[in-house]
């Protein structure tokens, strides 16, 4: 792969994550019965990012969670383990469900399916950092970071401190063989 341009520095990330917290707090006048829960792994870390900011904020910090949605997938082996930490109920609360990236809808498709298994939630509203199209599944996101407009063959990679040593965005291209598409 290589890297065609970078999309967000840290400080558009962290400036794209106040922004989301703000029209969290905004819709749902304010963070009371709020659970933020992230999808393992850069969703997870970015979940606990908004879940600060919307306790700076507003004084009250929505507990969060990580989810493992490996047993949910549709489109790839899935593991026998649940590496989801969520201590909390679900049950009657409004649900921020954060991802890094919405691209086909299948990853919030499966997130969603695994929330529900925990309880039956007031509301799921979905938070990405960077939506880049090419749905297969009638989803949108309730709050985006940045729409990214993308070519199949293109990759959008979130890197955050925790696993990867930078917070950034970048967007990769993919080198197709000849006569063969990716």
């Amino acid at each position: 792969m290589t890297e065609k341009a970078e999309i967000m520095d840290g400080a558009a990330m962290n400036r794209a994550i106040t922004r989301i917290c703000y029209e969290i707090i905004e819709r749902n006048r304010g963070a009371e019965n709020l659970c933020v829960i992230g999808v393992l792994r850069r969703g997870a870390v970015l979940a606990r990012r908004m879940a600060e900011k919307i306790g700076q904020i507003e004084g009250i910090m929505p507990p969060v969670g990580d989810l493992d949605i490996a047993l949910y997938r549709d489109d790839r082996d899935t593991s026998d383990t649940d590496k989801s930490q969520i201590s909390f109920s679900v049950e009657g609360r409004k649900v921020i469900l954060v991802d890094d990236v919405l691209y086909t809808g299948r990853s919030a498709r499966a997130a969603i399916d695994a929330i529900m298994d925990r309880g039956r939630p007031v509301n799921i509203q979905l938070a990405v950092l960077i939506d880049r199209g090419h749905r297969e599944l009638p989803l949108r996101s309730d709050y985006t970071g940045k729409n990214l407009p993308t070519s199949s063959s293109e990759v959008v990679k979130v890197m955050v401190e925790d696993y990867d040593g930078v917070n950034r965005v970048a967007i990769f291209t993919t080198e197709e063989k000849e006569g063969e598409a990716q």
